[in-house]
């Protein structure tokens, strides 16, 4: 239990309803353990009449009494006990999910890049309900059962110590048993919970790449993988299923050679007058068939904390993963937007430079254009901008400041980025934009959709801005998913705006819309623009051409279409395509 010792300060968030738990589970226990006392009593009433040869109805009716109120009582503080551990389980899964959801928003892109999506949705889901059992089922149990064990010892002890020695002689073998089920369960769930994580992964992926598949016909393909991981996922539960089968049978037979006991052993010691009446005997086996259940428990208790034993591990591991990028309570001075990188540098993974050395300066409401191949450390440049990830080498400045100074969400705040693949959530069109800025009225919703030039296509829709978009935007076509994300950043209103290659889906004229639009609307905004068209660059008040993680040329339109190099090629190249069509 070493990874659930990780959340055991959970009990001491919640001691009230736990002691108070506990405390209604000793009261409980004993108004449901007084019975077989009472049964006794009424035995020894019976054979007391037997032998005087009178009715003592008074006596016994008195007992009945005492019985059903004490059943009835012990009921209702049952109820009470699983309101309150059950209730305090369900508080505590609460807090876990909230938790480990939280974590996940502080982690870097990097822990993302390498999750799987299905394996991050079972560990708050899955793994955290698992964790739960034990926290309320598994603990309310183990309390019951020591509880009840305690009591019932007590009460037999007072009645007859030697009786009561014969009636526990099989509890070491019982234990035994526990210890070695339990450690086969543990590592037979952590083997269920792994491929349950991969299975999630897989059908997650399956249905996010529908129509990929659809596409080229692999439907066939993915249902056999998808019948092979299910079948992998079948055999470990029913390995995990066959070892907890076990305990029940193990438990009864355990339970039954204990009544035997009482009988045998009670009746010789009747028959010698070591006991006074078959009363005891009849207590005795009332107890020991109230023991079935706390007994019969304990493997499903103790398959309840391997289980969470074997989530809480992953969920650890996942929860003591340290976010890359962190800052708070950093600089939080205006932004005005000015961008300066000193010799940075960055790779992804050793001896993989993405960028080398990079020296440039950008002034506050500046628009700037880079270009470069596919592959020149273009989006990798935004990302760092947007502090998705830190330099290996050098120092990126904001307004003079090194970005690493700023509080993380102050600085994202004065940041609009559009990245290149562009998410669209299940919502309204509306809310999408909004997204930007959730206080934005609907007048400034129209105005940023107008400057995006979509307007004209979300006033199609039958619902306009209320229309509901599918998954990732998938009712929309490349170039309104671009445009409705750039509508999002422009209301915004940032003092930095990154443009990732977001006009790619877009035809020529609707790009010089849109840009010709955003040169008053971004007239004091430092403007980022990554393309592969020289007509975006064109206005731009400076272009840098990146190729391999260098700068290889930067100035004006005007300085570097006179010069031989990568952006006059390309100029050429583009008009020439121009006046062909």
């Amino acid at each position: 239990m070493k990874a659930l010792k990780k959340v055991n300060y959970f009990f001491i968030k919640y001691k009230q309803k736990l002691v108070f738990g506990i405390f209604i589970t000793i009261i409980a226990q004993f108004f449901l353990l007084v019975p077989p006392k009472l049964i006794n009593q009424s035995i020894q009433v019976i054979e007391k009449s037997l032998s005087q040869n009178t009715s003592d109805y008074d006596k016994l009716w008195e007992y009945l009494l005492y019985i059903i109120g004490a059943t009835v009582i012990g009921g209702i503080l049952t109820f009470l006990k699983r309101q309150t551990l059950i209730v305090m389980s369900r508080h505590i899964e609460f807090d876990m999910k909230n938790e480990i959801y939280a974590h996940y928003q502080k982690l870097g892109q990097d822990f993302f890049n390498k999750s799987r999506i299905g394996d991050l949705m079972n560990r708050i889901s899955e793994d955290v309900s698992r964790v739960r059992m034990y926290f309320g089922p598994a603990i309310m149990y183990s309390i019951d059962t020591i509880i009840r064990f305690v009591i019932i010892i007590i009460f037999m002890w007072e009645v007859s110590p030697k009786l009561t020695l014969y009636t526990l002689l099989p509890l070491p073998a019982l234990s035994l048993l526990i210890y070695f089920i339990t450690k086969q369960i543990h590592y037979k769930s952590t083997a269920y919970q792994e491929n349950l994580s991969t299975m999630s992964s897989f059908v997650q992926e399956f249905f996010s790449g529908i129509r990929v598949i659809k596409a080229n016909a692999l439907e066939e393909t993915k249902r056999q993988q998808y019948i092979d991981l299910a079948n992998e996922s079948y055999n470990k539960n029913l390995a995990l299923a066959k070892i907890n089968a076990y305990f029940g049978p193990l438990m009864i037979f355990l339970i039954g050679l204990s009544n035997l006991v009482v009988i045998y052993v009670g009746a010789n010691m009747f028959m010698k007058n070591e006991i006074a009446s078959i009363g005891i005997i009849a207590e005795f086996i009332l107890y020991v068939n109230m023991l079935t259940w706390p007994v019969a428990s304990i493997g499903w208790v103790s398959s309840l904390v391997q289980e969470a034993e074997s989530s809480q591990k992953r969920i650890n591991e996942f929860l003591e993963t340290k976010p890359s990028i962190s800052q708070e309570k950093g600089v939080t001075t205006k932004i005005e937007g000015k961008i300066t990188f000193n010799n940075v540098s960055f790779e992804y993974n050793k001896n993989q430079i993405v960028l080398d050395n990079l020296n440039f300066s950008i002034e506050a409401g500046k628009r700037v254009v880079i270009l470069g191949a596919t592959g020149a450390g273009k989006t990798t440049l935004m990302n760092l901008i947007s502090r998705f990830f830190d330099p290996t080498s050098g120092e990126i400045l904001i307004d003079n400041h090194d970005i690493k100074s700023f509080d993380l969400k102050h600085l994202r705040k004065h940041i609009s980025y559009v990245p290149q693949d562009v998410f669209l959530f299940s919502d309204t069109i509306k809310n999408n934009i909004k997204f930007g800025d959730v206080n934005a009225d609907d007048q400034a919703i129209i105005e940023v959709a107008k400057l995006a030039d979509v307007d004209h296509n979300i006033q199609d829709f039958q619902d306009k801005y209320e229309t509901i978009l599918g998954e990732r935007g998938i009712n929309l076509s490349g170039g309104q998913k671009q445009r409705l994300s750039i509508a999002r950043a422009l209301i915004k209103k940032s003092p930095i705006l990154l443009f990732d290659d977001c006009l790619s889906a877009v035809d020529m004229e609707t790009e010089e819309n849109i840009l010709r639009n955003l040169s008053e609307f971004t007239k004091n905004t430092t403007t980022v623009i990554i393309s592969h068209r020289v007509s975006t660059a064109i206005l731009a008040d400076e272009i840098i051409v990146i190729e391999n993680g260098q700068i290889i040329q930067k100035g004006s339109h005007k300085d570097l279409v006179n010069q031989q190099g990568y952006y006059k090629e390309l100029y050429d190249k583009q008009m020439k395509i121009s006046k062909t069509a």
